[in-house]
Parts: structure tokens; C-alpha cells; sequence
């Protein structure tokens, strides 16, 4: 596959928007998973975007995948965050593969397979959920994961759960036997990720399978990679949503352009976009393409980027509600979709108080966590 220019991941991006409208509001109204998104997406070789062209994948750079999350948003949030979900697992590997760890046959696999990996870690965090029990040639897990956004269309977990004092982090098929995909993705906003919770009852891990170990409770750089190239793409989603609820919301300004409050509240719309689009450049700028450092202040800006931008996006949603009405609050009307969405962005780690909890102790001195 030849490597596109910046333009035309974009461009592609904006494309598929337009074809799964339609889809996206019937995956809203069932509920259901947005299994024409994932099918656009593969054959679009999407999956493997971000993977190196000397490795088999489309070559895009971290900040053109983020482009084309924002503009798939634009059509179909669902399909963007839960594709941001498994973007972000690649660009992390990608980051090691650029450092000279291990990575690259994770990726020749990806590009070659067009795999498709959900992370179970937003609710681990640190500490991990689960125990693992060593058994000749690996390990047994058991485990309860939730979140796991696009789990109906996956191929590989990766996850991580408790051993002794230490925590395993580690992959495996879904096809494995003690594997079930619970079907309890019945939410407010962003209905169709397909974000279940995943069971794992007596899992086989194999030894091989395990990619890192780390001390459990403490902050490791392997998340500071995860947050830093983490959030620019999971927010990216959220950046297309403020964007295309106020291009709805200042249509429908226009027929009512004679309001004497009208260019007060388009004023104050205009103002929170920007804030949103100024935080998610921002925390794009840290991540640099991959040229960071995995230091805990690269994670900090990231983490205190992510609530601005989460915060700027909701009252974006919320001001364009303002701006249109009452027609915004008809479920014919795509902004009351969005606005539900939106007010999916605060749950992504870290939820605002326990990221200013993080940012303190580091203004302290401290520890972050």
C-alpha cells in the first residue's frame, strides 16, 4: 500500500464520514455495534494506518491517524473511539518498535492480518484487576474487564492483571477457550462501541504472550508512553463531535439570524471550539510523532490536556443545544446523538479530579500516584 499524503488521510477520513451516516444513527437507535464502520475500516486497511510501510502498514504518522479519528467522528463518533481504541495499542508499539524493543512482529501481523486489538487497561490502571496463578509454560488468569471498546469486532487483548506483588501485562486471541464477550453495552451516549465487559475464567497465557512486568500501585514508563500517544487519538473523537455540533447548531442559527441574542451565543460557541481545538493540538504537539521522552511530565501534559479538552468539547455540544434550540432536542435531530456522546469524554482516564490529584503530587514533589 503506498503512503498517503497528509491530505489524503484526511480526505479518506472525511469519505467514510459521509458513508456511514446513515448507519450511525441506526447503530444509535439499536444500540448495536457499529459493524459497518469496522467493515469500512478494513477495507480501507485503516487498522494497520499506523503501521511502518517497512513493515507491511500504510505509514501514516501519529498525527494524521489523529485527523482521520476527528473526521470520521464528523459521521460516526462510535466508529472513530472505539478505532481510536485500537489505534492507540499500535501507536505504543510503534513507540517501542522506533526505540528498538519489541514490537515488530506484533506489527508485520497487524499489517499483514489486518488485526484488530482492544485494550482492557483503562480500568486497571496501575494496580490491575485479576490474578494470574503460574502454571507450566504460562500462566492461568482470571479476571473481569470492562470497557473493552470494540470488542465485537476484535481479534487480540491486551490486558493485564495481578501476579504476586507485580503486574503482567500480556495479549491473547479472543477465540480462547474461557474468553466471553458479555453483551452489557447498554449506555446514554457512544452506544454503538460495543464497550463490554470481557470475562476471562481459567485463561491459558502462555509465557511468550507476556510482553512486560512491572511493580503494581507504582507509575511505570510504559504508561507514560500509553497516556502520551493514548489520548491525542481518544479525544480526537471528541474534537469532531464539538466540530460538526456547531456546524449543525450554526445552520440552524441562520433561521433565526434576528434573534438580538444570536451573535452573543455564536460568540461563546466560537469561543469553546477554540479551546476544545486548542487542547487537542496540544496534546497532539506532546506526542510528537513519537519523538518523546517517557518521562512523567510528558504524561502530565497529556493527562491535564485530555481534561481540557474533554471539558471544552461538553460545553461546545452544550452551547450549539443553546444555539439551536428546541429543534436540537428532537431524536431526528443529530445534535441531541452528540451531545449524548460527548458526555462519554470525562470517563476516559483519567476522570478530571483524579488527574488533578496526579498533577498535584507531581506539583508537590511527589510521586504521581
Amino acid at each position: 500500500m503506498e503512503t498517503l499524503h497528509t491530505t489524503d488521510w484526511i480526505e479518506l477520513g472525511r469519505r467514510l464520514a459521509g458513508e456511514l451516516r446513515e448507519a450511525t444513527r441506526r447503530h444509535d437507535d439499536e444500540g448495536s455495534f457499529v459493524a459497518d464502520g469496522y467493515a469500512a475500516l478494513k477495507r480501507e486497511r485503516l487498522f494497520s494506518a499506523l503501521v511502518p510501510r517497512e513493515l507491511g502498514g500504510g505509514g501514516a504518522s501519529h498525527s494524521e491517524l489523529c485527523g482521520v479519528v476527528r473526521e470520521l467522528a464528523r459521521g460516526c463518533p462510535s466508529t472513530a473511539l472505539s478505532f481510536s481504541m485500537h489505534s492507540h495499542l499500535v501507536a505504543a508499539t510503534v513507540w517501542r518498535y522506533r526505540n528498538g524493543k519489541p514490537g515488530e512482529a506484533l506489527l508485520r501481523r497487524i499489517a499483514e492480518e489486518q488485526l484488530v486489538l482492544v485494550s482492557t487497561g483503562a480500568t486497571d490502571w496501575v494496580d490491575a484487576n485479576g490474578e494470574m496463578t503460574k502454571i507450566d509454560g504460562g500462566y492461568r488468569v482470571d479476571a473481569v474487564k470492562v470497557f473493552a471498546s470494540g470488542s465485537p469486532g476484535a481479534d487480540v487483548m491486551v490486558a493485564s492483571a495481578r501476579y504476586n506483588g507485580s503486574v503482567l501485562h500480556f495479549s491473547l486471541p479472543y477465540s480462547a477457550e474461557g474468553v466471553t464477550i458479555l453483551d452489557d453495552w447498554d449506555t446514554l451516549g457512544m452506544r454503538g462501541t460495543g464497550s463490554n465487559t470481557v470475562m476471562l475464567r481459567d485463561v491459558f497465557v502462555p509465557d511468550e504472550a507476556i510482553t512486560l512486568e512491572r511493580p503494581r500501585g507504582e507509575w511505570h514508563p510504559a504508561w507514560t508512553v500509553a497516556v502520551t500517544v493514548a489520548l491525542p487519538l481518544l479525544m480526537s473523537a471528541y474534537m469532531g463531535i464539538a466540530e460538526e455540533a456547531a456546524a449543525l447548531a450554526s445552520e440552524d442559527a441562520q433561521r433565526k439570524a434576528d434573534e438580538p441574542t444570536m451573535p452573543y451565543l455564536l460568540g461563546e460557541l466560537a469561543n469553546h471550539l477554540a479551546a476544545t481545538r486548542m487542547a487537542w493540538r496540544d496534546m497532539i504537539a506532546n506526542a510528537n510523532d513519537y519523538a518523546f521522552e517517557p518521562v512523567t511530565g510528558t504524561a502530565n501534559r497529556a493527562l491535564i490536556g485530555k481534561t481540557l479538552c474533554a471539558k471544552a468539547a461538553i460545553a461546545t455540544v452544550e452551547k450549539a443545544m443553546e444555539v439551536s434550540g428546541g429543534r436540537g432536542f428532537f431524536r431526528k435531530h443529530d445534535l441531541q446523538r452528540l451531545l449524548r456522546d460527548v458526555h462519554a469524554s470525562p470517563y476516559h482516564p483519567l476522570p478530571e479530579k483524579k488527574q488533578l490529584l496526579f498533577t498535584g503530587r507531581l506539583a508537590l514533589g511527589l510521586l504521581p500516584v
